[in-house]
């Protein structure tokens, strides 16, 4: 086993995020607010980075993105899955929500070393009994839309053509096959938690407040402002984070014993 992933196995603080979407702005804006005071002094230092895919596609600003991903691969170890866009740009698949502007700036990018962030990319990696997956838990085999970066979290479940759908029970029982207990994915850009309780499977709501108890410090230091919804993993647990793309991204942290949802709602 190398040091690495001894350092992996004994981490304790984590963030995650998905979905970004070549939007560097809004990769920068995560990074600016995990270095502030106040970050830390609400979670500790960040151990871990965890990427659950999509860096590219529908942003005209992949170059800079992916910039950003292997400067903060300098600061921090990162681990990162395969996301269905990514899955799609390597393999020249067509896929929606990329206009020309985004296509050309993409293609611009072929070749490039910068691409090296995807060398043997897995589609998943899993914790402390947490798998972090893009799309889904389910082994499906290899058609395209049935991968784990391509399938979806849903209410029915059976092939569909944005991907394989799921249900919250399939999941759990995914899980529990392989000795698992919690799940963090992306990929639908939207954000859910599904509990696994004594009394079956109940969809938690994710109510965000802001930051209580804890002074805000100079603003040439903490440059962005945020709030939270902690959810505590004390029963088997699905957790969807946000997409980290747009006016206010979103991504989460977990030390394993509880998860936050986090979203920036200022930042410059």
């Amino acid at each position: 086993m190398t040091k690495k992933h001894q350092y992996f196995a004994t981490s304790m603080g984590v963030v995650v995020f998905s979905d970004v979407h070549a939007d560097s702005v809004a990769i920068r804006a995560l990074a600016t607010c995990i270095r502030t005071s106040v970050f830390k002094q609400m979670f500790g230092e960040v151990d871990v980075l965890v990427n659950l895919g999509d860096l590219v596609h529908r942003g005209d600003r992949p170059k800079e993105t992916l910039e950003m991903i292997h400067s903060l691969k300098q600061e921090y170890q990162l681990v990162s899955v395969l996301g269905n866009h990514d899955h799609a740009f390597l393999n020249g698949l067509l896929v929606s929500g990329s206009d020309p502007a985004s296509t050309y700036r993409h293609e611009q990018i072929r070749g490039s070393p910068l691409l090296s962030i995807y060398d043997n990319m897995p589609m998943e990696w899993s914790n402390r009994g947490m798998l972090f997956v893009h799309g889904g838990p389910l082994d499906l085999g290899n058609q395209t839309l049935r991968l784990k970066c391509w399938q979806r979290l849903s209410y029915d479940y059976g092939d569909s053509f944005t991907g394989y759908h799921y249900t919250a029970s399939m999941a759990f029982d995914a899980l529990s096959a392989r000795g698992l207990i919690h799940m963090c994915c992306g990929h639908q850009h939207r954000n859910i938690c599904c509990r696994k309780t004594t009394e079956g499977i109940e969809k938690t709501p994710v109510e965000f407040e802001p930051l209580q108890g804890i002074p805000v410090s100079k603003k040439h230091e903490d440059e962005c402002q945020f709030e939270i919804a902690r959810i505590p993993l004390d029963v088997p647990t699905l957790l969807r984070v946000g997409g980290c793309h747009g006016d206010e991204p979103e991504f989460g942290y977990t030390d394993y014993s509880s998860f936050s949802f986090i979203r920036i709602i200022s930042h410059d």
